[in-house]
Protein backbone atom coordinates (compact mmCIF):
# COMPACT_ATOMS: atom_id res chain seq x y z
CA UNK A 1 0.00 0.00 0.00
CA UNK A 2 1.18 3.42 -0.48
CA UNK A 3 3.12 6.06 1.95
CA UNK A 4 1.12 9.17 2.26
CA UNK A 5 3.35 10.43 4.96
CA UNK A 6 5.75 13.65 4.86
CA UNK A 7 9.22 13.89 6.52
CA UNK A 8 8.50 17.16 7.48
CA UNK A 9 6.93 16.84 10.24
CA UNK A 10 3.21 15.94 10.08
CA UNK A 11 1.93 14.73 13.44
CA UNK A 12 1.65 11.34 12.39
CA UNK A 13 5.86 11.80 12.04
CA UNK A 14 6.46 12.44 15.59
CA UNK A 15 6.27 8.92 17.15
CA UNK A 16 6.43 8.53 20.92
CA UNK A 17 9.05 7.09 23.03
CA UNK A 18 7.73 3.73 22.71
CA UNK A 19 9.92 0.07 21.72
CA UNK A 20 9.32 -0.77 18.22
CA UNK A 21 7.05 -3.35 19.37
CA UNK A 22 4.54 -1.70 21.02
CA UNK A 23 4.28 1.02 18.83
CA UNK A 24 4.26 -0.96 15.52
CA UNK A 25 4.51 -4.48 15.17
CA UNK A 26 2.37 -4.90 17.76
CA UNK A 27 -0.52 -3.01 16.33
CA UNK A 28 -0.21 -4.19 12.93
CA UNK A 29 0.17 -7.28 13.82
CA UNK A 30 -3.26 -7.28 15.39
CA UNK A 31 -5.02 -5.05 12.38
CA UNK A 32 -3.08 -7.57 9.64
CA UNK A 33 -4.84 -10.47 11.71
CA UNK A 34 -8.17 -8.94 11.30
CA UNK A 35 -7.63 -7.86 7.90
CA UNK A 36 -6.46 -11.14 6.45
CA UNK A 37 -9.65 -12.95 8.16
CA UNK A 38 -12.16 -9.99 7.15
CA UNK A 39 -10.56 -10.56 3.59
CA UNK A 40 -10.61 -14.00 3.11
CA UNK A 41 -13.82 -15.25 4.71
CA UNK A 42 -16.47 -12.71 4.57
CA UNK A 43 -16.90 -13.89 0.88
CA UNK A 44 -17.27 -17.19 2.30
CA UNK A 45 -19.64 -16.62 4.76
CA UNK A 46 -21.49 -14.62 1.78
CA UNK A 47 -21.66 -17.54 -0.08
CA UNK A 48 -22.80 -19.35 3.16
CA UNK A 49 -25.47 -16.48 3.72
CA UNK A 50 -26.73 -16.14 0.21
CA UNK A 51 -25.29 -19.58 -1.59
CA UNK A 52 -24.95 -17.55 -4.81
CA UNK A 53 -21.96 -17.45 -6.75
CA UNK A 54 -22.37 -13.82 -8.33
CA UNK A 55 -23.28 -12.58 -5.02
CA UNK A 56 -20.04 -13.67 -4.03
CA UNK A 57 -18.70 -12.14 -7.04
CA UNK A 58 -20.10 -8.64 -6.16
CA UNK A 59 -19.31 -9.45 -2.00
CA UNK A 60 -15.71 -9.37 -3.32
CA UNK A 61 -15.61 -6.12 -5.27
CA UNK A 62 -18.10 -4.37 -2.49
CA UNK A 63 -14.72 -4.89 -0.21
CA UNK A 64 -12.47 -3.46 -2.88
CA UNK A 65 -14.47 -0.32 -4.87
CA UNK A 66 -14.72 1.70 -1.23
CA UNK A 67 -10.92 1.01 -0.69
CA UNK A 68 -10.16 2.49 -4.06
CA UNK A 69 -12.29 5.65 -3.28
CA UNK A 70 -11.46 6.49 -0.43
CA UNK A 71 -7.49 6.13 -1.13
CA UNK A 72 -7.12 9.90 -0.89
CA UNK A 73 -9.23 10.64 1.86
CA UNK A 74 -7.47 7.72 3.89
CA UNK A 75 -3.84 9.08 3.38
CA UNK A 76 -5.54 13.18 3.64
CA UNK A 77 -6.97 11.81 7.16
CA UNK A 78 -3.47 10.20 8.00
CA UNK A 79 -1.55 13.68 7.28
CA UNK A 80 -4.40 16.09 8.66
CA UNK A 81 -5.04 14.27 12.04
CA UNK A 82 -2.32 12.10 12.79
CA UNK A 83 -1.89 8.28 12.23
CA UNK A 84 -2.04 6.73 15.79
CA UNK A 85 -5.88 8.23 15.94
CA UNK A 86 -7.12 7.45 12.34
CA UNK A 87 -5.77 4.09 12.72
CA UNK A 88 -7.38 3.43 16.27
CA UNK A 89 -10.74 4.79 15.09
CA UNK A 90 -10.56 2.80 12.19
CA UNK A 91 -10.13 -0.31 13.90
CA UNK A 92 -12.49 1.02 16.97
CA UNK A 93 -15.19 1.43 14.37
CA UNK A 94 -14.70 -1.83 12.14
CA UNK A 95 -14.96 -4.15 15.78
CA UNK A 96 -18.91 -1.98 16.20
CA UNK A 97 -19.25 -3.04 12.50
CA UNK A 98 -18.81 -6.25 13.01
CA UNK A 99 -20.47 -6.95 16.09
CA UNK A 100 -23.76 -5.64 14.87
CA UNK A 101 -23.84 -7.79 12.08
CA UNK A 102 -23.09 -10.59 14.02
CA UNK A 103 -25.97 -9.91 15.90
CA UNK A 104 -28.16 -9.14 13.52
CA UNK A 105 -26.62 -12.48 11.20
CA UNK A 106 -28.04 -14.12 14.74
CA UNK A 107 -31.56 -13.44 14.22
CA UNK A 108 -32.26 -12.65 10.91
CA UNK A 109 -32.76 -14.72 7.49
CA UNK A 110 -33.13 -14.09 3.93
CA UNK A 111 -32.85 -10.58 2.18
CA UNK A 112 -32.03 -9.04 5.75
CA UNK A 113 -29.11 -11.64 6.16
CA UNK A 114 -28.12 -11.29 2.28
CA UNK A 115 -28.45 -7.11 2.86
CA UNK A 116 -26.33 -7.29 6.22
CA UNK A 117 -23.35 -9.48 4.59
CA UNK A 118 -22.94 -7.82 1.76
CA UNK A 119 -23.06 -4.07 3.38
CA UNK A 120 -20.39 -5.85 5.48
CA UNK A 121 -18.00 -6.65 3.21
CA UNK A 122 -18.55 -2.71 1.67
CA UNK A 123 -17.81 -1.52 4.96
CA UNK A 124 -14.96 -3.42 6.14
CA UNK A 125 -13.37 -2.98 2.55
CA UNK A 126 -14.04 0.98 3.63
CA UNK A 127 -12.54 0.68 7.04
CA UNK A 128 -9.68 -1.50 6.57
CA UNK A 129 -7.76 1.20 3.79
CA UNK A 130 -7.70 4.11 6.91
CA UNK A 131 -6.24 1.49 9.15
CA UNK A 132 -4.26 0.12 6.44
CA UNK A 133 -2.75 3.68 5.44
CA UNK A 134 -2.39 4.71 9.19
CA UNK A 135 -0.23 1.11 9.27
CA UNK A 136 1.97 1.89 6.59
CA UNK A 137 2.68 5.09 7.87
CA UNK A 138 3.87 4.37 10.65
CA UNK A 139 6.37 1.75 9.30
CA UNK A 140 7.51 4.21 6.66
CA UNK A 141 8.48 7.23 9.21
CA UNK A 142 10.21 4.10 11.47
CA UNK A 143 11.92 3.19 8.44
CA UNK A 144 13.33 6.79 7.62
CA UNK A 145 14.36 6.83 11.06
CA UNK A 146 16.43 3.79 10.94
CA UNK A 147 17.78 4.52 8.12
CA UNK A 148 20.59 2.03 6.86
CA UNK A 149 18.54 -0.64 9.00
CA UNK A 150 15.27 0.50 6.93
CA UNK A 151 15.19 -3.08 5.22
CA UNK A 152 14.87 -4.66 8.44
CA UNK A 153 11.78 -2.68 10.02
CA UNK A 154 10.25 -3.49 6.25
CA UNK A 155 11.11 -6.79 6.34
CA UNK A 156 9.54 -7.43 9.78
CA UNK A 157 6.55 -5.94 8.51
CA UNK A 158 6.06 -7.67 5.53
CA UNK A 159 6.51 -11.22 8.03
CA UNK A 160 3.83 -9.85 9.88
CA UNK A 161 1.72 -9.48 7.10
CA UNK A 162 2.36 -12.49 5.25
CA UNK A 163 1.77 -14.41 9.34
CA UNK A 164 -1.68 -12.79 9.43
CA UNK A 165 -1.98 -14.04 5.75
CA UNK A 166 -0.85 -17.38 7.16
CA UNK A 167 -3.08 -17.88 10.05
CA UNK A 168 -6.30 -15.19 8.77
CA UNK A 169 -8.12 -17.50 6.14
CA UNK A 170 -7.47 -21.03 7.88
CA UNK A 171 -8.33 -19.62 11.44
CA UNK A 172 -11.31 -17.57 9.84
CA UNK A 173 -12.35 -20.84 7.79
CA UNK A 174 -12.44 -22.90 10.80
CA UNK A 175 -14.81 -20.44 12.97
CA UNK A 176 -17.24 -19.95 10.13
CA UNK A 177 -17.48 -23.60 10.16
CA UNK A 178 -17.79 -24.76 13.69
CA UNK A 179 -18.87 -21.71 15.34
CA UNK A 180 -21.05 -19.54 12.43
CA UNK A 181 -21.08 -16.17 11.81
CA UNK A 182 -20.79 -15.33 15.25
CA UNK A 183 -17.82 -17.21 16.02
CA UNK A 184 -15.87 -15.56 13.51
CA UNK A 185 -16.60 -11.83 13.42
CA UNK A 186 -16.29 -12.02 17.21
CA UNK A 187 -13.01 -12.47 16.69
CA UNK A 188 -12.63 -9.47 13.92
CA UNK A 189 -14.09 -7.60 16.08
CA UNK A 190 -11.77 -8.61 19.03
CA UNK A 191 -8.59 -8.64 17.14
CA UNK A 192 -9.73 -4.89 15.74
CA UNK A 193 -10.50 -3.66 19.10
CA UNK A 194 -6.83 -5.01 20.29
CA UNK A 195 -5.20 -3.00 17.73
CA UNK A 196 -7.04 0.07 19.14
CA UNK A 197 -6.00 -0.42 22.69
CA UNK A 198 -2.54 -1.22 22.14
CA UNK A 199 -1.54 1.53 19.96
CA UNK A 200 -0.16 4.65 21.56
CA UNK A 201 -1.57 7.97 21.37
CA UNK A 202 0.67 10.82 19.88
CA UNK A 203 -0.11 14.32 21.25
CA UNK A 204 1.09 17.00 18.95
CA UNK A 205 -0.37 20.11 16.35
CA UNK A 206 -2.56 19.31 13.20
CA UNK A 207 -0.98 19.30 10.01
CA UNK A 208 -2.74 20.98 7.24
CA UNK A 209 0.25 20.31 4.72
CA UNK A 210 -1.34 17.39 2.70
CA UNK A 211 -0.77 17.25 -0.88
CA UNK A 212 -4.35 17.14 -2.87
CA UNK A 213 -5.36 14.01 -4.38
CA UNK A 214 -5.67 15.62 -7.70
CA UNK A 215 -1.75 16.75 -7.47
CA UNK A 216 -0.84 13.60 -6.01
CA UNK A 217 -1.90 11.67 -8.80
CA UNK A 218 -0.70 14.18 -11.38
CA UNK A 219 2.77 14.46 -9.95
CA UNK A 220 3.12 10.39 -9.60
CA UNK A 221 2.01 10.39 -13.30
CA UNK A 222 4.77 12.25 -14.58
CA UNK A 223 7.21 10.42 -12.78
CA UNK A 224 6.03 7.58 -13.92
CA UNK A 225 6.38 8.63 -17.60
CA UNK A 226 9.92 9.39 -17.25
CA UNK A 227 10.31 5.79 -15.79
CA UNK A 228 9.65 3.61 -18.42
CA UNK A 229 11.01 0.30 -16.14
CA UNK A 230 9.22 1.01 -13.37
CA UNK A 231 5.51 1.96 -15.30
CA UNK A 232 5.79 -1.29 -17.31
CA UNK A 233 6.21 -3.60 -14.15
CA UNK A 234 3.76 -2.01 -12.47
CA UNK A 235 1.40 -2.79 -15.04
CA UNK A 236 2.60 -6.54 -15.78
CA UNK A 237 2.01 -6.28 -11.78
CA UNK A 238 -1.82 -4.55 -12.35
CA UNK A 239 -2.55 -7.97 -14.87
CA UNK A 240 -1.05 -10.14 -12.73
CA UNK A 241 -3.51 -8.91 -10.00
CA UNK A 242 -6.31 -9.36 -11.94
CA UNK A 243 -5.51 -13.15 -12.51
CA UNK A 244 -4.86 -13.08 -8.31
CA UNK A 245 -8.08 -10.93 -7.64
CA UNK A 246 -10.30 -13.56 -9.78
CA UNK A 247 -8.62 -16.75 -8.11
CA UNK A 248 -9.29 -15.24 -4.59
CA UNK A 249 -13.01 -14.65 -5.90
CA UNK A 250 -13.98 -17.94 -7.90
CA UNK A 251 -11.85 -20.58 -5.56
CA UNK A 252 -14.37 -20.24 -2.92
CA UNK A 253 -16.98 -21.06 -5.22
CA UNK A 254 -15.17 -23.71 -7.18
CA UNK A 255 -14.20 -25.46 -3.88
CA UNK A 256 -17.54 -25.37 -2.45
CA UNK A 257 -20.33 -25.73 -5.36
CA UNK A 258 -18.32 -27.92 -7.78
CA UNK A 259 -16.11 -29.50 -5.56
CA UNK A 260 -17.90 -29.67 -2.32
CA UNK A 261 -15.34 -29.11 0.31
CA UNK A 262 -15.96 -26.80 3.22
CA UNK A 263 -15.26 -23.96 4.03
CA UNK A 264 -12.24 -24.73 6.57
CA UNK A 265 -10.54 -26.14 3.39
CA UNK A 266 -10.34 -22.84 1.65
CA UNK A 267 -8.70 -21.35 3.95
CA UNK A 268 -6.36 -23.98 4.31
CA UNK A 269 -5.80 -23.30 0.93
CA UNK A 270 -4.74 -19.36 1.52
CA UNK A 271 -3.14 -20.45 4.18
CA UNK A 272 -0.65 -22.90 3.03
CA UNK A 273 -0.50 -20.00 -0.44
CA UNK A 274 0.85 -17.75 2.48
CA UNK A 275 3.67 -19.77 4.08
CA UNK A 276 4.55 -20.83 0.36
CA UNK A 277 4.85 -16.76 -0.43
CA UNK A 278 6.49 -16.31 2.95
CA UNK A 279 9.31 -18.73 1.67
CA UNK A 280 9.67 -17.71 -1.37
CA UNK A 281 10.29 -13.99 0.02
CA UNK A 282 12.57 -15.08 2.59
CA UNK A 283 14.37 -17.20 -0.45
CA UNK A 284 14.59 -14.14 -2.96
CA UNK A 285 17.19 -11.78 -0.95
CA UNK A 286 19.63 -14.83 -1.63
CA UNK A 287 19.07 -15.39 -5.03
CA UNK A 288 18.49 -11.59 -6.11
CA UNK A 289 22.16 -11.63 -5.10
CA UNK A 290 23.81 -14.00 -7.00
CA UNK A 291 21.33 -13.63 -10.16
CA UNK A 292 20.22 -10.21 -10.04
CA UNK A 293 16.74 -8.56 -9.78
CA UNK A 294 15.94 -9.43 -13.02
CA UNK A 295 16.46 -12.57 -13.96
CA UNK A 296 14.82 -13.46 -10.20
CA UNK A 297 12.08 -11.44 -11.72
CA UNK A 298 12.03 -12.98 -14.87
CA UNK A 299 11.62 -16.60 -13.18
CA UNK A 300 9.39 -15.82 -10.26
CA UNK A 301 6.67 -14.46 -13.77
CA UNK A 302 7.15 -17.35 -15.20
CA UNK A 303 6.62 -19.42 -12.34
CA UNK A 304 2.84 -17.49 -11.82
CA UNK A 305 1.90 -17.63 -15.21
CA UNK A 306 2.66 -20.93 -15.41
CA UNK A 307 0.43 -21.92 -12.49
CA UNK A 308 -2.19 -19.49 -13.34
CA UNK A 309 -2.35 -21.76 -16.58
CA UNK A 310 -2.51 -24.70 -15.10
CA UNK A 311 -5.25 -23.61 -12.99
CA UNK A 312 -7.66 -23.38 -15.05
CA UNK A 313 -6.94 -26.80 -15.77
CA UNK A 314 -7.21 -28.29 -12.30
CA UNK A 315 -9.93 -30.58 -11.07
CA UNK A 316 -8.90 -31.52 -7.74
CA UNK A 317 -8.83 -30.30 -4.24
CA UNK A 318 -4.86 -30.98 -4.11
CA UNK A 319 -4.07 -29.60 -7.26
CA UNK A 320 -5.33 -26.20 -6.37
CA UNK A 321 -3.52 -26.49 -2.94
CA UNK A 322 -0.02 -26.77 -4.84
CA UNK A 323 -0.89 -24.92 -7.60
CA UNK A 324 -2.04 -21.93 -5.49
CA UNK A 325 1.02 -22.15 -3.55
CA UNK A 326 3.38 -21.75 -6.78
CA UNK A 327 1.25 -19.06 -7.72
CA UNK A 328 1.48 -17.05 -4.61
CA UNK A 329 5.62 -17.70 -4.33
CA UNK A 330 5.64 -16.42 -7.43
CA UNK A 331 3.91 -13.16 -6.90
CA UNK A 332 5.38 -12.83 -3.00
CA UNK A 333 9.19 -12.50 -5.62
CA UNK A 334 7.36 -10.33 -7.70
CA UNK A 335 6.37 -7.75 -5.03
CA UNK A 336 10.16 -7.93 -3.99
CA UNK A 337 11.21 -6.86 -7.20
CA UNK A 338 8.87 -4.23 -7.44
CA UNK A 339 9.36 -2.73 -4.08
CA UNK A 340 13.15 -2.98 -4.88
CA UNK A 341 12.93 -1.58 -8.14
CA UNK A 342 10.79 1.35 -7.11
CA UNK A 343 13.07 2.38 -4.22
CA UNK A 344 15.65 2.68 -6.64
CA UNK A 345 14.40 4.55 -9.56
CA UNK A 346 11.76 6.97 -7.72
CA UNK A 347 13.76 10.47 -6.67
CA UNK A 348 13.20 10.92 -2.84
CA UNK A 349 11.01 14.20 -3.41
CA UNK A 350 8.15 12.74 -5.34
CA UNK A 351 8.23 9.39 -3.58
CA UNK A 352 5.16 9.55 -1.93
CA UNK A 353 3.20 10.76 -4.70
CA UNK A 354 4.27 7.82 -7.22
CA UNK A 355 3.99 5.33 -5.02
CA UNK A 356 0.33 6.39 -4.32
CA UNK A 357 -0.17 6.26 -7.91
CA UNK A 358 1.44 2.98 -8.17
CA UNK A 359 -0.38 1.15 -5.75
CA UNK A 360 -3.70 2.67 -7.01
CA UNK A 361 -2.82 1.08 -10.10
CA UNK A 362 -2.17 -2.27 -8.50
CA UNK A 363 -5.35 -2.16 -6.63
CA UNK A 364 -8.02 -1.19 -9.39
CA UNK A 365 -8.20 -5.10 -10.93
CA UNK A 366 -9.72 -6.25 -7.50
CA UNK A 367 -13.00 -5.04 -8.31
CA UNK A 368 -13.43 -6.27 -11.81
CA UNK A 369 -12.34 -9.54 -10.81
CA UNK A 370 -15.52 -9.51 -8.43
CA UNK A 371 -17.24 -8.53 -11.47
CA UNK A 372 -16.24 -10.99 -13.31
CA UNK A 373 -16.63 -14.30 -10.88
CA UNK A 374 -20.16 -12.33 -10.60
CA UNK A 375 -21.35 -12.40 -14.04
CA UNK A 376 -19.90 -15.58 -14.61
CA UNK A 377 -21.67 -19.07 -13.78
CA UNK A 378 -19.36 -21.36 -11.82
CA UNK A 379 -19.06 -23.68 -14.99
CA UNK A 380 -17.21 -21.42 -17.40
CA UNK A 381 -14.50 -19.83 -14.21
CA UNK A 382 -12.21 -22.48 -16.19
CA UNK A 383 -12.52 -19.66 -19.37
CA UNK A 384 -11.89 -16.20 -17.25
CA UNK A 385 -8.88 -17.83 -15.51
CA UNK A 386 -7.01 -18.66 -18.62
CA UNK A 387 -8.38 -15.32 -20.39
CA UNK A 388 -6.58 -14.03 -17.16
CA UNK A 389 -3.72 -15.93 -17.35
CA UNK A 390 -2.80 -14.80 -21.05
CA UNK A 391 -3.35 -11.30 -20.23
CA UNK A 392 -1.03 -11.66 -17.16
CA UNK A 393 1.73 -13.33 -18.95
CA UNK A 394 1.92 -10.47 -22.11
CA UNK A 395 1.85 -8.36 -19.28
CA UNK A 396 4.86 -9.70 -17.11
CA UNK A 397 6.85 -10.75 -20.50
CA UNK A 398 6.18 -7.14 -21.87
CA UNK A 399 7.57 -5.85 -18.12
CA UNK A 400 11.04 -7.84 -18.14
CA UNK A 401 11.36 -6.93 -21.53
CA UNK A 402 11.91 -3.46 -20.28
CA UNK A 403 12.71 -3.69 -16.89
CA UNK A 404 16.44 -4.86 -17.65
CA UNK A 405 20.14 -3.51 -17.88
CA UNK A 406 22.55 -2.33 -14.54
CA UNK A 407 19.93 -0.28 -13.07
CA UNK A 408 18.21 -3.41 -11.94
CA UNK A 409 20.42 -5.62 -11.32
CA UNK A 410 22.06 -6.84 -7.72
CA UNK A 411 23.85 -4.44 -5.81
CA UNK A 412 23.07 -4.14 -2.35
CA UNK A 413 20.97 -1.21 -2.41
CA UNK A 414 17.79 -3.03 -2.45
CA UNK A 415 18.76 -4.25 1.06
CA UNK A 416 18.76 -0.20 2.16
CA UNK A 417 14.51 0.23 1.45
CA UNK A 418 11.42 -1.87 0.72
CA UNK A 419 8.97 0.49 1.16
Amino acid sequence: MTTLIRSAGPRHARLPEYGPSRRIYLPRLADAAASSMATYTIPLLVLATTDSASLTGIAFMLAWVPRLSTFGMAGSAVDRFGAARVFRLAATARAGVVGLAALVLAFAQGHTATVVVMLLAACTGFLTEFSYIAAESVGAEASREAADGAHRVQSVLLGIDQGAALAGPAAGGLLLQWTGSTGMLAAIGGLSLLAAAVTPRVRGARSTAAMSLADSLRTGWSTLRELPALAFLVVGLALSNLALGVLEAAVPVILVKQLGHTSASVGVVWSVAAAASLAAIAVCRFAIDRWGLSSVGRFAACVASVTCFALAQADAYPTYLLLIAAFMAGDGVLTVVLRTLRSRLIPAEVFGSTLSLTVLILLLPYPLAGILVATTSPAALDHVITACAVLQALGLALAFTVTKGPRTRSGGRHRKSRP
